[in-house]
């Protein structure tokens, strides 16, 4: 069950510049992994592919991201981005 003050399942950043889109799906995941999330959806739409990519970028190197990938065609496909996040308590592949 979700907290009042956890955050949604999912971030639209659809309509957004690159920059910031990163800045904001950045604060959304450190607050899903604080909230104890373990899978989030980041909506950035078809479009020209500029979001989609950016933020690929971004969950690459995230070290609390266990994996990303399109959703499902049903539920969006390539315009939408499925996060597993790794547990907090793990600490991801961040060095001590």
């Amino acid at each position: 069950m979700q907290r009042a003050d956890d955050p949604p399942a999912e971030l639209n950043v659809i309509g957004c510049r690159v920059d910031e889109a990163l800045s904001r799906v950045d604060k959304y995941l450190d607050q899903a992994i604080v909230s104890e999330q373990r899978q989030v959806r980041l909506i950035h739409g078809h479009g020209t592919g500029q979001l989609r990519k950016a933020i690929a970028g971004l969950l690459d190197g995230h070290p609390m991201v266990a994996t990303f990938a399109a959703a499902a065609p049903e539920h969006g496909g390539g315009g939408v981005t499925v996060v597993e996040l790794t547990d907090a308590d793990e600490g991801g592949d961040s060095p001590a």
